[in-house]
C-alpha cells in the first residue's frame, strides 16, 4: 500500500466516525421523544380541559391575561401582576381616532397594563389617555423602555399640535397626559413643539386638565421654564430609579441630579404647578436607596410621587431583579405620605400616568379648592 492509498484510507476511516456518532445520538433522541410524547400530550389535553370552552370565549367570561413564564424563563408571574384584556366602546373609539390622525400613545407603545382602565374610564367613569408627541422614535436608549430608538428620527409633524387638540376634543376625556420621546437631534429638544401642543389643546378645551411628562431638555432652564408656563396643570419628569442605578437603567445622557434640577426649575418658574415624578421598583434598589430618593425629592419640593413594578418589555431589555410584593408598595405609600408628599400612588400596576384623573382631579385639586375657595 503506497502513501496515497494509506492517506485515502485514513480519511475514509475518520470521516465515518461523525456519522456513526450522529446516528447514535439521533437514535437516543428519538427514544427520549417517544417516551415523553404521551406525557406531554396528556398535559396539553388537561390544560385544554381546564381552560375556557367556546361558549365562555363567545361570552367573554375569561378576560384575564394568563402568563405562563416571565421573559427570564424562571417562574410564573405573581397573581397581582395579571390584568384584563383591553376592551370597551370608548377604547375602540380612541383607537380609531388615533389611527385616523396618525397619533401615538405611550399607553400602546410602552405596553401599559392599565390601558383598559384608563381608556375605558374604569369604575369611576373618568377616562384618561397619554398622548406621545414628536414621533414614535427616541434618540435615547434607556434599558427599560420599549420605544424605538434612533440617532436620526423623522422630522417633527408641524401639524401635530392641531391633530392632538382635535383628537382630545372628540374623546371626551377629563384628564390627559402629554408626553414625548427624547429629541436630542433638535436645537430646542422639542420644547417649542411641546408648548404649542399644550396651547392648542387648552384653546379647544380650557377645562381639560393637562399633565406634561417631559424629557429633561438637557437641563436647559429657559426651555424647561417655557414648557412649565405653557398652560399645563401638572409638570412631570421621571427619576425612574434610585441614584446608584441611574447609569444601569437610564440612557447615559440622563442622570439623577439633572432630573431633580428639571423639577426644581419647573416649580420655581411656575409655583402654582403640581410637580410629579415616578420610580420603578424591582430593578435592584434597596430600602435605604429608596428612602434617600424620597428625601431628595422633598428637598426639591416635588409634590407627587408614584411607585410601580418594573416589567420587562422584551428579552432585549434589562431583566426584572425582583417582583415586589404589594405589601411593600403599601409600605412606601405610607412612608412617602408621612414625609409630606401632596399625593402618593403606589402599587405593582401603577405607572407614571396610571388613572391620572382619579389621582389628581379627585384628590389634589379638590384639596386645593377647599383650601382656596376663591
Amino acid at each position: 500500500m503506497n502513501l496515497h492509498t494509506l492517506s485515502i484510507a485514513n480519511v475514509n476511516k475518520f470521516a465515518r466516525i461523525p456519522f456513526r456518532a450522529l446516528h447514535t445520538a439521533q437514535s437516543k433522541l428519538q427514544k427520549i421523544t417517544e417516551q415523553n410524547t404521551p406525557k406531554l400530550r396528556q398535559e396539553f389535553v388537561e390544560k385544554l380541559k381546564s381552560g375556557p370552552d367556546f361558549g365562555d370565549f363567545i361570552a367573554n367570561k375569561h378576560s384575564e391575561i394568563i402568563v405562563g413564564e416571565n421573559l427570564d424563563g424562571k417562574s410564573r408571574l405573581p397573581s397581582w401582576l395579571k390584568t384584563q384584556i383591553p376592551k370597551g366602546k370608548n377604547m375602540v373609539s380612541i383607537k380609531k381616532s388615533l389611527r385616523k390622525l396618525d397619533l401615538t400613545t405611550v399607553c400602546e407603545e410602552a405596553r401599559c397594563p392599565n390601558l383598559n382602565e384608563c381608556w375605558g374610564g374604569g369604575e369611576h367613569n373618568t377616562a384618561t389617555a397619554t398622548i406621545m408627541i414628536m414621533g414614535d422614535t427616541c434618540t435615547r436608549g434607556c434599558r427599560f423602555c420599549s420605544v424605538k430608538t434612533s440617532k436620526t428620527p423623522n422630522p417633527l409633524d408641524q401639524n401635530e399640535p392641531e391633530k392632538v387638540a382635535q383628537a382630545l376634543a372628540a374623546w371626551g376625556l377629563d384628564y390627559v397626559v402629554i408626553t414625548s420621546v427624547d429629541r436630542d437631534d433638535l436645537p430646542d429638544y422639542g420644547a417649542n413643539h411641546f408648548t404649542k401642543t399644550v396651547n392648542e389643546v387648552k384653546l379647544r378645551n380650557p377645562k381639560l386638565m393637562i399633565e406634561c411628562l417631559t424629557p429633561d431638555f438637557l437641563g436647559n432652564p429657559e426651555l424647561i421654564s417655557m414648557v412649565a408656563n405653557s398652560g399645563l396643570d401638572v409638570f412631570a419628569h421621571n427619576l425612574e430609579t434610585v441614584e446608584p442605578l441611574q447609569r444601569y437603567v437610564r440612557d447615559y445622557r440622563a442622570n439623577y441630579k439633572q432630573s431633580l434640577k428639571v423639577l426644581t426649575i419647573a416649580k420655581n418658574s411656575n409655583p402654582r404647578l403640581i410637580t410629579k415624578t415616578s420610580l420603578m421598583l424591582g430593578v435592584g434598589e434597596n430600602d435605604e436607596q429608596i428612602h434617600q430618593t424620597l428625601v431628595d425629592l422633598r428637598k426639591h419640593n416635588v409634590d407627587v410621587v408614584t411607585f410601580g413594578q418594573y416589567a420587562r418589555p422584551t428579552k432585549k431589555h434589562m431583566k426584572v431583579f425582583e417582583y415586589v410584593h404589594p405589601s411593600k408598595f403599601d409600605y412606601w405609600h405610607k412612608v412617602a405620605t408621612d414625609m409630606g408628599f401632596l399625593y402618593v400612588a403606589s402599587g405593582p400596576l401603577v405607572r407614571s400616568s396610571y388613572k391620572a384623573a382619579e389621582f389628581f382631579i379627585k384628590n389634589v385639586l379638590e384639596k386645593r379648592k377647599i383650601s382656596n375657595p376663591a
